[in-house]
């Protein structure tokens, strides 16, 4: 496996990220880029594609400030975690494993998770792995799908573009998702990961691990995790955003499902499918409340 990294040097001229670089070796010379910020339960942000860390800027300020340990890795082949060559290094069931690594290594319990896109396909494989070691879920424009239903036209689309259009500007992904203006120092924030296309391998191949038929190797695997969900008792909330094409509806499938949903505020946000960007002081907001209301901060 050829292993890329993004130069440090890429970063430099992000002016509001102002966080400590932590890595951690999660396969054989493979290292994961991490911040850990705060004292306090612990919530752990997992971003989507084609995103990373950055993506949580508006989020972690108020969360520490609330009495949270926040902690927020950059995915394999994104941000400044290390980044596979080849397309076929990556697979869904390495995401997992990858990121089941950084927790073990932080050692990491009573887990308060946050996810959205990609975060949800990994994370609540995480939880259903190991139940106990996470104490409440707050769910964002994601899902965990199994391949019985056909994906919206949106996201097949999405799909299709990923693995073959000639230009992959990863900046021009997040602003058609979103519903603000994004700066031009924010988008460049966004490519920085990537100075060339050889390091896009794992942003240009994680739409086609989604499962969309049940001959997909990780379709049982997700329905057995529904299994375990639909008996979540812990608490669950939905956080989902008015304008996103392809998670819409998701919210009431889990609401539906996981008794750890009931009683609890479920909020529809107005944003695009990248809701950290567009809302996301309101999300921690939101977040806090969730987490008073069910005692896991004063």
């Amino acid at each position: 496996m050829k292993i890329l990294r993004t130069p440090e040097t890429a970063f430099d001229q992000i002016t509001d990220f102002p966080y400590t670089p932590k890595y951690c070796e999660v396969s054989e010379g493979l290292q994961m880029h991490y911040i850990a910020e705060g004292e306090g339960p612990v919530v752990l942000l997992l971003h989507g594609e084609p995103s990373w860390a950055y993506l949580y800027r508006k989020m972690i300020p108020g969360l520490v400030a609330a009495g949270l340990r926040v902690i927020v890795p950059d995915l394999i082949g994104f941000g400044k975690s290390d980044k596979p060559s080849e397309q076929s290094d990556y697979t869904y069931a390495r995401h997992i494993q990858w990121t089941q690594a950084l927790l073990y290594h932080l050692q990491l319990k009573d887990i308060n998770i946050f996810i959205q896109d990609w975060g949800g396909l990994i994370g609540l494989r995480l939880v259903t792995a190991n139940p106990d070691n996470f104490a409440s879920i707050v769910a964002g424009n994601t899902m965990l799908p199994t391949g019985t239903v056909t994906p919206p036209q949106a996201f097949l689309d999405w799909q299709k573009f990923a693995t073959t259009s000639p230009k992959f500007d990863v900046a021009t992904v997040l602003q058609r998702a979103t519903t603000l203006d994004l700066s031009i120092e924010i988008l460049a924030a966004y490519n920085a990961p990537f100075p060339t296309e050889e390091y896009k391998a794992g942003a240009r191949i994680f739409p086609a691990l989604v499962p969309t038929s049940e001959n997909d190797p990780e379709s049982e695997n997700n329905k057995a995790s529904w299994g375990i969900l639909c008996q979540w008792k812990k608490p669950f909330l939905t956080l989902f955003s008015d304008q996103d094409p392809i998670t819409k509806g998701g919210e009431q499938v889990f609401q539906k499902l996981i008794p750890g949903t009931k009683n609890q505020d479920h909020q529809m946000v107005s944003g695009g499918h990248f809701l950290q960007e567009d809302q996301g002081e309101l999300l921690a907001q939101l977040m806090i409340k969730f987490y008073q209301k069910n005692k896991i901060i004063p």
